[in-house]
């Protein structure tokens, strides 16, 4: 994958580059990119949940958590799972937990902080819907590409 930088230089008319937010690494996989599927929950992981459990090939699940640090929506369980499921990435506008573990995972994990309480559980949440955060919306089918130097988002592959 070109780093961020390069993308935004060699395709500025197509991408849409998240902003003021500080976005930390915890995967072990510190580049990651690929198509969309997105999450909105707040403090509740139940769909993050089904959806790791589920096949990746290769996708980014873009979690809207309302930027909420009171509880991770991802510790080390559900990583790992992204991570055997085939998903190239998570990134969690919100918090995980397990961060020494979350290291040793080959999973691209993006998230806004950590706390050690876990989510909470009451089925909620909903898959695929337009999302809005960091001044860019968005949604389910569009290309995700994340590094050290920030998160771009696209519409079409830019690979």
């Amino acid at each position: 994958m070109k780093s961020t930088p390069d993308l935004c230089d060699a395709h500025a008319e197509h991408v849409r580059v998240v902003t003021g937010l500080h976005w930390r690494s915890y995967g072990a996989r510190k580049a990651f990119g690929g198509p969309v599927l997105t999450i909105k929950c707040f403090e509740d992981n139940s769909r993050l949940k089904e959806c790791v459990g589920e096949p990746g090939k290769g996708r980014v699940l873009v979690v809207d958590g309302g930027g909420s640090l009171r509880h991770a929506l991802i510790g080390d369980l559900l990583a790992a799972k992204a991570r055997d499921n085939g998903w190239a990435g998570v990134l969690v506008y919100g918090a995980c937990r397990d961060v020494e573990v979350l290291a040793d995972i080959d999973v691209g994990l993006f998230a806004l902080g950590s706390v050690p309480i876990k989510s909470v559980r009451r089925g909620e949440g909903q898959v695929d819907l337009t999302i809005n955060f960091g001044g860019v919306t968005i949604q389910a089918g569009d290309y995700l590409y994340a590094d050290a130097n920030g998160v771009v988002v696209a519409d079409r592959s830019l690979d």
